[in-house]
């Protein structure tokens, strides 16, 4: 299932770094940057969260939650948010039942070899739980930027 602008968005019932539950009907009233990725501590998973996190000052003026997703634990999450200082929640999709609900889960390719996993996307939600924007096939590398820039659309 591919999700687009004007979708309502699936909601979730994830526990975060320190085990604590959101769901999407927490951030009713609320603008919210709900960002898919692979895999905590890695290359372009570090960059793309440390690009969200040099712009919080801008999203959080803005009114806008700021939330990574992926199927690490939370344990691995709090590690990752601890050692890069990051000032926004990850949650722990474990069955990837969301990236599922999403349509980001699926068949991937790398260096010859195929496995499931996340294909990075990020979605603007707004304060009536409607997708906005949808951002597919991110490039970590200024990703941040580029949903700053399509919020002020």
């Amino acid at each position: 299932m591919t999700l687009k602008v004007g979708d309502k968005a699936p909601d979730f019932n994830l526990p975060d770094e320190n085990g604590e539950h959101k769901s999407l009907k927490d951030f009713a009233g609320k603008y919210l940057v709900l960002y898919f990725y692979p895999k905590d501590d890695t290359p372009g998973c570090t960059t793309e969260a440390c690009n969200f996190r040099d712009g919080i000052h801008d999203y959080t003026k803005a009114g806008i939650v700021v939330m990574g997703v992926s199927p690490d634990s939370s344990l691995s999450h709090q590690k990752f948010k601890q050692k890069y200082s990051l000032p926004f929640s990850l949650l722990a999709d474990e069955g990837h039942k969301v990236c599922e609900a999403y349509g980001v889960w699926g068949r991937k390719k790398m260096m010859g070899r195929e496995y499931d996993g996340v294909f990075r996307t990020t979605f603007l939600i707004d304060p009536q739980g409607i997708i906005r924007r949808v951002f597919e096939n991110v490039k970590p590398e200024g990703h941040s930027a580029e949903v700053l820039a399509g919020i002020k659309q």
